[in-house]
């Protein structure tokens, strides 16, 4: 837990330097670089920041101390995957997302890197067993699926910022500027182009399951599979629909906390990815470009979530587990919330 937590905050330290778009470049790419450094460096922090997260820097000898005070295996967990993280970050600032093929390099760079140093981290502590740790290719695919659903969702936001995620491989084909998606004449194509990159995420979905079905601990189960029925629900609310270039797309509340109850074992997670793509199936447009590509992979992701044994039933737990549950997931719907919350104060889009 310790770990996770200090894991956390140090990419959040490494992230808000990212994110400053007040550090100029000259410093900013070198800090990126070094920063796995910084770790080690006791009295090391950052004060110029104008981040709403800056306190994590300014505070950095705080999480450091407690970073030195983490066994030497986590240690280096973390320490490698910062500075692999903070390489790929200085990369891609000054270019911007051209193929597909970069489009999953810089989501590897900021979410696969994440899902590949949790999973080290859980092989490490042994609630999981090595494989997990090792595979890195599935922990990749964990947090492919996880950032390319919030860069899918978060078209509109990104753009009032001034920034561009989407690859231009794929929007070209649509439009001549990423920008030109938003116009209200341009709203087919727009939609087109959204269909193609959630077809696009959905690849990620086999990995997801074959890497959810090697977990053993539960709370590891837990921590890993709501992020991912999440995204699962949220790309099925974006499928081929307009208003995610109008405003936002969010999956309700009710829904949400659903989720967060219903996912604690593999069944039940094979049973609520099938139920979505399922709905994303009968959504597809017959004129749509990519209906053959969407259709391919949903039935593989049909193959290996069809409900062969019945949904775990909610029933059967002890009133002390549904007690954890529900505060599970009130905890994680407040902090939902107050990230969304931050999030539309912008204008009105999307969580990390």
């Amino acid at each position: 837990r310790h770990a996770v937590c200090i894991f956390y905050l140090v990419l959040r330290a490494l992230d808000t330097i990212e994110d400053d778009m007040t550090i100029s470049l000259d410093v900013k790419v070198p800090m990126l670089h070094e920063f796995h450094c910084y770790l080690y460096r006791p009295e090391w922090k950052y004060m110029e920041s104008k981040e709403k997260d800056r306190q994590v820097l300014e505070d950095f000898p705080t999480i450091s101390m407690e970073f030195r005070n983490l066994s030497k295996v986590y240690q280096d967990v973390i320490s490698d995957i910062c500075h692999k993280m903070g390489v790929g970050m200085a990369e891609f600032l000054e270019k911007k997302v051209d193929s597909q093929h970069e489009w999953d390099k810089y989501c590897h760079y900021v979410a696969g890197l994440v899902g590949i140093g949790l999973s080290r981290l859980f092989s490490a502590s042994e609630l999981e067993d090595p494989i997990v740790g090792q595979d890195t290719e599935l922990a990749n695919s964990m947090g492919l699926f996880l950032q390319k659903t919030n860069i899918i969702r978060d078209y509109l936001e990104d753009q009032l910022e001034g920034r561009e995620f989407w690859p231009r491989e794929v929007w070209s084909r649509y439009a001549k500027k990423l920008s030109d998606l938003a116009k209200p004449e341009n709203i087919d194509m727009a939609v087109q182009c959204l269909n193609e990159l959630i077809t696009n995420a959905l690849h990620h979905v086999p990995d997801v399951l074959t890497y959810l079905s090697r977990l053993k601990n539960q709370s590891v189960f837990n921590f890993c599979a709501i992020p991912q029925v999440m995204a699962i629900a949220t790309l099925a609310a974006c499928y081929n629909n307009k208003q995610v270039f109008r405003g936002v797309v969010k999956i309700r509340k009710g829904q949400a906390v659903t989720l967060m109850m219903d996912a604690t074992n593999i069944q039940a997670v094979k049973a609520i990815m099938y139920q979505y793509v399922e709905e994303i199936y009968q959504k597809i447009p017959s004129t749509d470009p990519s209906s053959n590509k969407t259709q391919q992979v949903i039935a593989s992701i049909r193959t290996m979530s069809l409900p062969g044994s019945p949904m775990a039933s909610r029933h059967h737990y002890s009133p002390i587990y549904l007690s954890c549950a529900m505060l599970l997931a009130a905890l994680s719907w407040q902090y939902l919330s107050t990230i969304s919350k931050a999030t539309e104060e912008y204008v009105q889009a999307g969580e990390n």
